[in-house]
């Protein structure tokens, strides 16, 4: 004799999100692609909004997915140093970095959809993301010791990206924490540090040798030495004169916070003696 579910069972199953669900939902509510580099505005954005989506269905929460993004990226840099330098090495540690790179956009997606984002989640996510990006670094500087040790340029290059990632990070990081506690005021008008810049193909685009997607699928070419020398070190030189830029423009924001700062103390003791 077949048992038929509770009524309260079949409501349950029946308004449970389905993956279309989600899917909809994460691409109604998206973050602005102002400012954003294209790999990650239209490829890796995209792809997590998936992945993401998946996630919820089966329950898996933001924090796992966190957990699996930086197991991905680790077993990726793993093969870059235990296997042999090939052509089918290369597309395999680049396609695990760019999946690792794809739960790392999907772990927010699927906090903001399941209701569970919370400072532990993106505390979680930063540490992981400030282990990994020097890691790749400094992986491809071992591997090519180990590989490729006549080679002393990108031996060199790499453990300069190491550093160079490491410091634009903090920098990004500490600006945001700092900037967001005061407004800065240009202009007469009140302006937040996510302040809205041109949202334009051209700047995508421009800024996209700076996007993490790039470095990940530049391990493509791996196992033809002179093409991934060239093409990493440029990327690594590219980055470095946008982060040369991108620093002095937080730390002259910054400026204007401590003149905004002191303008306000000067006022209110000046308001406080009349």
């Amino acid at each position: 004799m077949t048992q038929t579910a509770p009524p309260e069972r079949q409501q349950k199953s029946a308004a449970a999100p389905r993956f279309s669900d989600h899917l909809h939902n994460l691409n109604r509510a998206q973050k602005s692609g102002v400012g954003v580099p294209a790999y990650t505005r239209w490829v890796n954005r995209r792809l997590a909004r998936g992945v993401a989506a998946g996630a919820a269905v089966i329950g898996l929460g933001p924090n796992g997915v966190t957990v699996i993004s930086g197991a991905v990226s680790l077993v990726a840099l793993i093969f870059l140093i235990v296997l042999p330098p090939a052509v089918g090495t290369g597309l395999l540690v680049a396609a695990l970095l760019a999946l690792g790179y794809v739960l790392d956009s999907a772990d927010g997606q699927v906090a903001r959809l399941t209701g569970r984002a919370g400072p532990t989640g993106e505390w979680l996510d930063h540490v992981v993301d400030a282990f990994r990006t020097p890691a790749i670094h400094l992986a491809c500087a071992v591997a090519t010791f180990v590989h490729y040790s006549d080679n002393l340029v990108l031996m060199a290059g790499a453990m300069g990206y190491a550093l160079l990632s490491s410091g634009q990070f903090m920098s990004q990081i500490l600006a945001e924490q700092l900037v967001g506690r005061e407004p800065a005021r240009t202009g007469g008008k009140v302006t937040r540090p996510q302040e809205q810049e041109s949202s334009g193909l051209t700047k995508s685009f421009v800024l996209l040798p700076n996007d993490m997607g790039m470095v990940c699928w530049c391990f493509a070419l791996w196992g033809v030495t002179p093409a991934f020398t060239v093409a990493y070190l440029v990327l690594f030189a590219l980055n470095g004169a946008h982060s040369m830029i991108s620093m002095r423009r937080k730390y002259v924001r910054l400026q204007q916070v401590t003149a905004l700062a002191h303008g306000d103390a000067g006022n209110a003791r000046n308001e406080g003696g009349a």
